[in-house]
């Protein structure tokens, strides 16, 4: 996917003000329109610059797109970083002017779902304020037990010369046990004033979990890989397990091989029903390191005689 430079596009500065967007953009706008636009195409040139514009054009937008920072060049392959609009807090009014299908595969990367949460509609002069969004990363240890947590999200700001920033807004939220990846924490009356005597609207949080170093969530199942040694898998053994809620035994059947699941019930997720934890073998070889080791693998090979090849027919 290509990156788009919307700055380069519109010929202004990462730090140029609103007004200086909205006058470059009226300025390459009446350059490339393609009806009345002799440029080379022109058509093309003009679609860009749209795009371009409804970007730098909006406060929440703008600063979004700004938290990629100044590292990338237009035309380069581009991935969004992991994660990368995590803890941004953006309101309903950032809707696309148009489906988001009609820009490029990067605007829609970057805004077509988080930033399409509808529009704001005509306001009545007691309505709601607008609801917020933002997406926060939690240890998946937070969901098993639950936890109250400090966290801090960038907001979008535009001071008085007409420069676009962000802010940081601090908040104690109580994360409820069992929440799963997906789900959303609502803060009641967090989001926009109202109008008059509006209620304000609410600040909704989507979680998610940072990597954890044991364990892959899937909805509220966790899988765990636990290394074995091949003794262990072949005549069979109790091991421990580390879950979330503490060790457990498990027992390896005579003849595991690596790959085998095992489930171990209620494990995973607290939910109702919980979900499990499933632990995937995984056949650890012992090093052969000393000479004695290299006798053993030596022994080995010439009791057991076995190929595990010989499904490939060699």
């Amino acid at each position: 996917m290509e990156f788009k430079d919307y700055y380069k596009i519109m010929g202004v500065a990462r730090d140029a003000t609103q007004d200086e967007i909205k006058r470059a953009y009226r300025k390459l706008a009446r350059k490339y329109h393609p009806d009345v636009s002799k440029e080379p195409d022109a058509e093309a040139h003009f679609k860009e610059l749209g795009e371009a514009n409804e970007v730098l054009k909006d406060t929440e937008k703008r600063a979004a797109y700004d938290q990629l920072g100044a590292n990338y060049q237009g035309g380069q392959t581009f991935t969004p970083p992991p994660d990368w609009n995590t803890g941004f807090e953006y309101s309903g009014r950032s809707t696309a002017g148009g489906d988001a299908a009609d820009y490029s595969d990067f605007f829609a990367s970057m805004f077509g779902r988080d930033f399409n949460v509808g529009g704001a509609g005509r306001a009545s002069a007691h309505a709601k304020g607008e609801d917020h969004h933002a997406k926060i990363l939690i240890d998946l240890e937070d969901s098993y037990h639950g936890a109250t947590r400090t966290i801090t999200l960038r907001v979008p700001a535009m001071d008085a010369q007409g420069h676009v920033g962000t802010k940081e807004r601090v908040l104690n939220v109580t994360i409820p046990k069992g929440i799963r990846e997906g789900q959303h924490i609502r803060l009641s009356g967090q989001g926009s004033a109202g109008s008059a005597a509006g209620k304000a609207g609410d600040l909704y949080l989507e979680i998610e979990f940072r990597p954890h170093p044991l364990y892959r969530v899937d909805g509220r199942d966790l899988y765990l890989d636990l290394p074995v040694t091949p003794w262990e898998a072949a005549l069979g053994a109790t091991v421990k397990v580390p879950t979330l809620g503490g060790i457990v035994e498990l027992k390896i059947p005579e003849g595991s091989a690596s790959g085998r699941k095992m489930r171990l019930k209620a494990r995973g997720i607290p939910s109702n029903p919980p979900g499990d934890c499933y632990v995937i073998l995984s056949i650890a070889l012992p090093p052969a390191q000393t000479e004695v080791a290299k006798e053993l693998y030596r022994k080995m090979a010439h009791e057991l005689a076995f190929n595990p090849r010989t499904k490939l027919g060699v």
